[in-house]
Order: C-alpha cells, then sequence, then structure tokens
C-alpha cells in the first residue's frame, strides 16, 4: 500500500442495533463509487472477542508492530514518536475513567463524558503514584485521561483495547492470568483511595462522575524493527470514533457524510489522476481493505459492472 495514498477508516460498522438502523438510510456516493472502481486486497479477520481492534491490527501491520492480540505496544509507540527512547523498557497508557456499577455488573462509561480537568487529573495522578511505585511502576502525565505508565509487568502484558470497554460490562475484558494480579490488586485499592479523594468529593457535588477507577491498555515494549511514525502515505480518518463509543449514531452517520464529502471524494479524484489509492474499512470484527489503479476502459467497465450489482458501501459494511 506504499506506493498511494491509502485510507484506514476505523469503526466503519458495528452490530449494534442503533448502528444497522443508521446505515439503512445512509447515503455515501463517493464511497459507493470507490467501491466499485477497486479491487478487494486483503482482509484482516477476527471476532468481537479480541482484544485489539480491527483498526489497531492494521496500523500496528503498517507500522510494523508484529505482536499477538491485546500487546499492541501503543503506549511505547507514542514515547518513540515523541523524540524519546523508550530503552526497551514495557510502557501502557492508564486511562483514569468512571466505572458504572450496577447490581449484577461494572460498565465503563466513556471518558469524555467524566469532563475530567487537568489540574483534576494531575491531583489524582500525583495520590496514586506512590501505590504504583511500589509496584516498580511509574506514571506521568499526558493528558487529562490519558497517563503514560512505565514497569515491568507490562511487558508480554495482554490487555484489551479501550474502545473494546467503553459502554460496554467490563468483566469479559478484564487482565487474566498471574502477570495480572498486579493490576487488579492497584484496581482494587485505587477504587478505595479515590472513594474519598477531595477531587471526587468536589466532583460529586458539582455533579460529575467521579473517577473511581483506571483501565490499562496499549500494553508492551516496542521491538526493534517498529517505525515511530504513521506510515507517510497512510490516512486515517478519527471522526466515527468517538460517536460509535458514544453510541450516538446519528452523529456517526453525519461523520460518515462528512468522510464520504472530503477523504472518499480525494481519494476519487486521486484514481482519476491514474494513482493507485486504498481504502480500508473496519469494524468491530474484521477490516477489509480495497485497492486500485484509476485508468482504463476495461477498469471503467469491470467498475460499472460492480456498481450495477450493488457492491457498495451497504454490502461491505455487512462483512465488518
Amino acid at each position: 500500500m506504499s506506493d498511494g495514498t491509502h485510507l484506514l477508516i476505523p469503526l466503519a460498522a458495528s452490530s449494534d442495533e442503533g448502528c444497522v438502523a443508521a446505515r439503512r438510510t445512509l447515503q455515501l456516493p463517493h464511497l459507493d463509487k470507490l467501491l466499485a472502481r477497486l479491487q478487494p486486497a486483503g482482509a484482516n479477520e477476527g471476532d468481537e472477542h479480541t482484544l485489539s481492534l480491527p483498526y489497531e491490527r492494521v496500523l500496528a501491520r503498517e507500522s510494523g508492530l508484529d505482536a499477538l492480540d491485546g500487546c499492541l505496544p501503543w503506549a511505547a509507540w507514542q514515547v518513540a514518536r515523541a523524540g524519546r527512547d523508550t530503552q526497551g523498557a514495557a510502557w501502557a497508557w492508564i486511562t483514569p475513567c468512571h466505572w458504572l456499577v450496577g447490581r449484577d455488573h461494572i460498565a465503563m462509561s466513556h471518558p469524555r463524558q467524566m469532563q475530567l480537568a487537568a489540574d483534576e487529573s494531575r491531583a489524582l495522578l500525583s495520590a496514586m503514584q506512590p501505590y504504583f511505585e511500589q509496584d516498580g511502576i511509574s506514571l506521568e502525565y499526558d493528558a487529562p485521561t490519558l497517563w503514560l505508565a512505565r514497569g515491568e509487568v507490562f511487558r508480554d502484558f495482554p490487555s484489551a483495547s479501550l474502545d473494546r470497554v467503553i459502554g460496554r460490562v467490563i468483566d469479559p475484558w478484564l487482565p487474566r492470568g498471574d502477570r495480572a494480579k498486579t493490576v487488579r490488586r492497584l484496581q482494587q485499592e485505587m477504587q478505595m483511595l479515590l472513594y474519598t479523594h477531595e477531587v471526587n468529593e468536589a466532583r460529586t457535588r458539582g455533579g460529575l462522575q467521579a473517577v473511581n477507577s483506571f483501565w490499562v491498555s496499549g500494553t508492551g515494549a516496542l521491538p526493534p524493527s517498529a517505525a515511530t511514525a504513521t506510515p507517510p502515505r497512510l490516512t486515517i480518518a478519527h471522526g466515527l470514533r468517538d460517536a460509535a463509543m458514544l453510541q450516538d449514531w446519528p452523529a456517526w452517520a453525519s461523520q460518515w457524510q462528512q468522510i464520504d464529502a472530503r477523504e472518499c471524494a480525494k481519494l476519487l479524484q486521486a484514481l482519476d489522476r491514474g494513482e493507485h489509492v486504498a481504502v480500508t474499512l473496519c469494524g468491530e470484527r474484521n477490516a477489509r481493505t480495497w485497492a486500485g489503479r484509476g485508468g482504463g476502459f476495461f477498469g471503467t467497465l469491470a467498475s460499472a459492472w460492480r456498481a450495477f450489482n450493488g457492491k457498495g458501501a451497504a454490502a461491505a459494511f455487512d462483512t465488518l
């Protein structure tokens, strides 16, 4: 895919009933034309139980991150992209979050819904840091709902992507095994610490969600062969992610229309110039790629035939 433009679209479709309903009236003329003019060029197949989402697996492949499911070292990758030496250490993302405790299950709300301020996040990190240090884990602030952690416990540590867990019951996604015992214990200790923390008391009085736990993801050490930047010809359309995580399907459909009008239209223009283009649609189970180069009578005839037979976005979404 390196000889042309490659568009990667995360959360292009979901099996959620609201998404299926939104897709029935979704009009994506540029994407339909693209898929009619391009040829299937591979798939990254999985199921709804993989720890890493399809778009993460595709991005990892393009970036030279060859790792087992749940062991894609995104935190270390981020550190390296910032120009820092990871020193071969194992890193992780720590997301302060709110767990919704029900009668028989615990679910996670979207971190964005907490409206966590930077000063609140830093105060919570400062309170939690000594407990992590006792287990050889250092914490550092990156953003209100994203901290970086460094520690040997995260080496070869399978973790579920945050996108897998948001809005869902967390139990199937909690880390398992002996190596996970440290993290599970820390989660329990932090729940007790955070319950009476002054930041949470103030947030509760103000009607905001309390930060009552944390999530670990993006774990592992960066392999020497990994690229430290997004491949230059790879464009990632991020607009669908938050809407899908919030299950705001009207907003998701609106984002799709914007992607269709901008990125997909640009790919069509590149095809018209005879350039090589690729588009990868990613769902919750699978990612599928279509690729090709514009021009030629027989290519135009073939694309017309595929368009006539309905091989457009609606059919593609059902395969994701």
